[in-house]
């Protein structure tokens, strides 16, 4: 097996400490540590349930779901894949766009998802689609920076450095082909939510320069 990690942007620092992006990871890093203590009552509780949103139910869970993850190597994934795109776009947008963005990506993530499945009672859960967002708006600010990464195979690993572009475009085209491979799960509700990832970038790609005025709006 193979895959890459990106790790964080090789072409330019952040003016400032991302203490938005650090702020979300704890919040993220705590809501687990709370699903742990909780087990699955937490979890059905603070969870996003489709079927239950459509009947105007617990809108609540649309937040809360976005800062839960299914265990260690979810929230591990996603917490990298945030560190290694969100300070970048939190120094473009400044922090209070930098949120709006990555909460609305989130929002936009799940609409896509329970739209796809509105009938499901599979909880839904994660930062993906927040984090698709952040992503997608990168592509748009950064596409010609350099994302230095771990490429692994196997036992064998190697850190390189990618094109944003090609980094990102690639993990949006894989999400794209395991959509439409996972078509036959529309009807049980089973596996990962790649219609949330697909939805949380788009949004992000085509709005990530209207959150880039909040900055603006700092000074």
């Amino acid at each position: 097996m193979g895959g890459i990690i990106p790790l964080a942007d090789a072409s330019r620092r952040p003016r400032r400490f991302p203490a938005v992006t650090a702020a979300i990871v704890l919040v993220n890093g705590l809501a687990f540590l709370m699903e742990l203590a909780g087990g699955g009552a937490f979890v059905m509780r603070w969870s996003e349930i489709p079927a239950t949103i459509v009947a105007g139910h617990r809108w609540v869970t649309i937040l809360t779901a976005m800062f839960m993850h299914a265990g260690w190597i979810h929230i591990i994934g996603n917490m990298v894949y945030l560190w290694a795109f969100g300070p970048g776009i939190e120094d473009a947008m400044g922090s209070l766009g930098y949120l709006a963005l990555y909460l609305l990506s989130g929002l936009a993530a799940s609409l896509a998802q329970i739209a796809l499945m509105p009938h499901s009672t599979i909880p839904n859960l994660g930062a993906s689609g927040a984090i698709a967002g952040v992503m997608g708006a990168f592509l748009v600010t950064y596409p010609h920076h350099r994302i230095r990464a771990l490429l692994l195979f196997g036992w064998w690993t190697r850190t390189t450095f990618v094109p944003a572009a090609l980094l990102i475009g690639l993990w949006f085209l894989i999400q794209m082909f395991n959509q439409v491979g996972a078509v036959a799960d529309v009807e049980t509700g089973a596996g990962v939510a790649y219609m949330a990832h697909i939805g949380g970038f788009i949004f992000g790609l085509v709005s990530g320069r209207v959150f880039e005025g909040f900055r603006r709006i700092e000074k």
